[in-house]
């Protein structure tokens, strides 16, 4: 069964051309919402897949989205995006990490009374 764009060949001798025979990255730089922004235009002869990778992140795109358009799986996606990141075509943004801090003890103790007295 094809996932993605309908017609797409996902064969395995397909996915094996796309990326040279590489099965990994080699790199963990990428996780699913890492956000992808171009550094340039595509240029002529460019792979069309990178191509459409460029085109796509002129604007930050996160890996998963540029996976479901492409219709590829993303351990394909991050071979191709590795790629372009070592040419210096892309950049990779991380989401910055929300920093939670615990609420002041003060306050969980006025809690904590407040809740005994029910």
């Amino acid at each position: 069964m094809s996932r993605g764009r309908p017609g797409r060949d996902d064969s395995p001798d397909r996915l094996y051309t796309l990326t040279g025979g590489r099965s990994s990255s080699g790199s963990d730089a990428f996780d699913l919402v890492t956000l992808i922004v171009a550094e340039c235009d595509p240029v002529p002869g460019m792979q069309s897949e990178h191509a459409a990778i460029l085109r796509m992140s002129r604007f930050p795109t996160a890996v998963v989205e540029i996976a479901a358009e492409l219709g590829l799986p993303v351990s394909i996606v991050r071979i191709l995006l590795a790629d372009l990141h070592g040419t210096g075509r892309i950049s990779a943004r991380h989401p910055r990490a929300t920093t939670y801090r615990l609420p002041d003890l003060d306050i969980l103790e006025q809690v904590l009374v407040g809740l005994r007295n029910l």
